[in-house]
């Protein structure tokens, strides 16, 4: 206990840092309040990911619910297939634009503001598709859609991995993958359901459900501890912190932040920032997980399931049916994923899964010119998609954006999440976009065998770019990546 002498010597300022700084090695604390115990911290952190992984749900849900619903839009619009692309991948550009403006936006405004913001979008625009009159108005409304696609595909992750202890980061930034492949799950659902109705109004307009708890989850939660230090606002930070840390950690934990943004500041942030040559190293690499993930042609798989079991000989509705299994297995595979990613390096498990997806894109290639030999052939195809996904899901999407969320520096976190976003988002468009058209050119079978070629590619660059991130330190990483470029 400090003796009354040491009471005297007490630095008189009132900041939390410097409470922090005297009070880091001691048994007492300057604070007053009692903090939470360690179930109620537990209970807290939990709460944060699971309403701010709603987002991913939605994130989901959109993304999976057009797979089902196009057959029916193409059929009430008369959609030619470059519209039939159009209605799927301009969501996608939405979505890049909102990937780069919800870094700006999440900056200025805080991480939970963006996703109360999302959410609305989300809201507003889901009603636009459910109502839309005309093709027109549906194309709209799904890039309005992709704007909050976009900024919830970057602050959910961004606002878990600031909030999440870093012993459990892995798994609680990881959780935003498993609402995605539930949301994505969820529409397979919806559609199969809705499917004997042709109401492909509904498919579209129930995302509006989760929208609305996204909203008020959101106004609920405070922001994270790091946005409130760049704010000014060190009491709020050191009041979440305690909520997520023990108390003389808390206090540790706001001082390092203090230390980390104070020594940034001295060099450079926002845009100025990306000067440093470690910054670009650092982006350069989440930009390419981001778009590696999205170049094996993933969410091809994902979007146009129904079309392409259709092309193999498959009924329309039996083909919306059979593609509940693509959504049940990516929701246990992402389980499994969550098990594994603070259980194995990140980039042993990037590297595991993406080596899986190449030989079964490869079988795929194989599998897919036997369908004209009897359904038996079109259902052996359904179950290479199945296992394509189940190691995409457990490892590859797992780790992709908790990899680009640990490896952005703090100092541009806002917006070189958004770059790498913009550029993941603007592969899936491609991709997704040039998907039918080439299958129709050069067949199925080339077009995953090209799909192949490039995780082979992908693998080549995580091992030789990407660093290991698991278990440590937001701070720790940065040090790592600007001592590796020095």
């Amino acid at each position: 206990m400090p003796t009354n002498t040491d009471r005297t010597r007490r630095p008189r300022t009132r900041t939390p840092e410097d409470r922090s700084a005297y009070t880091v090695g001691m048994e007492t604390t300057a604070i007053p309040v009692l903090p939470p115990d360690a179930a109620a911290r537990k209970r807290f952190v939990r709460v944060v990911a699971a309403v701010a992984a709603v987002g991913g749900a939605l994130f989901g849900y959109d993304t999976g619910v057009i797979s089902g619903a196009l057959l029916y839009v193409s059929s009430d619009f008369t959609l030619s297939v470059f519209e039939e692309g159009m209605v799927t991948s301009v969501l996608l550009i939405g979505a890049a634009v909102g990937a780069l403006a919800g870094g700006r936006v999440a900056d200025r405004v805080g991480r939970r503001l963006a996703l109360v913001l999302a959410g609305v979008v989300f809201t507003v625009a889901t009603v636009g598709c459910a109502f839309a009159p005309d093709y027109a108005v549906l194309l709209v409304s799904r890039v309005v859609l992709g704007l909050a696609v976009g900024v919830s595909s970057i602050i959910v992750p961004l606002y878990i991995a600031e909030m999440a202890p870093a012993d459990i980061r892995g798994r609680l930034v990881s959780l935003n993958s498993l609402m995605i492949v539930t949301g994505q799950l969820l529409a397979y659902l919806v559609n199969a359901w809705l499917a004997q109705y042709g109401a492909w109004r509904w498919m579209l307009g129930l995302a509006a459900i989760p929208a609305v708890v996204l909203v008020v989850g959101m106004l609920l939660l405070p922001d994270t501890p790091t946005w409130y230090r760049m704010r000014g606002r060190a009491d709020d930070a050191l009041q979440v912190l305690r909520r997520t840390y023990p108390e003389r950690e808390a206090h540790r934990q706001l001082r390092t932040i203090r230390e980390t943004q104070e020594s940034q500041s001295a060099e450079r942030q926002g845009w100025s920032g990306f000067r440093e040559p470690w910054v670009r190293r650092s982006v350069l690499i989440a930009v390419g997980v981001a778009v590696l993930q999205q170049a094996t042609g993933v969410n091809t798989v994902i979007y146009f399931a129904p079309t392409l079991l259709v092309d193999t000989g498959l009924p329309s509705s039996t083909a919306v049916v059979a593609t509940i299994a693509i959504g049940v297995i990516s929701v246990v595979a992402t389980i499994v994923g969550l098990r594994l990613v603070d259980r194995v390096p990140r980039k042993k498990l990037l590297i595991g899964g993406s080596l899986g997806g190449v030989v079964s894109l490869v079988a795929l290639g194989c599998t897919f010119p036997l369908t004209e030999r009897g359904p038996g052939f079109s259902y052996l195809t359904l179950g290479v998609m199945v296992l394509f996904l189940a190691f995409q899901q457990s490892a590859v999407a797992t780790t992709t954006w908790l990899i680009i969320s640990e490896l952005v520096p703090s100092a541009v976190r806002g917006i070189g999440m958004g770059v790498a976003g913009v550029f993941l988002w603007l592969a899936n468009w491609a991709v997704s976009l040039a998907f039918l058209p080439v299958v129709h050119a050069i067949g199925g079978a080339w077009t995953f065998v090209a799909f192949a070629a490039i995780g082979v590619l992908g693998v080549v660059f995580v091992w030789r770019a990407v660093p290991e991130t698991g278990g440590k330190s937001l701070t720790d990483i940065e040090h790592e990546m600007q001592d590796a470029t020095d």
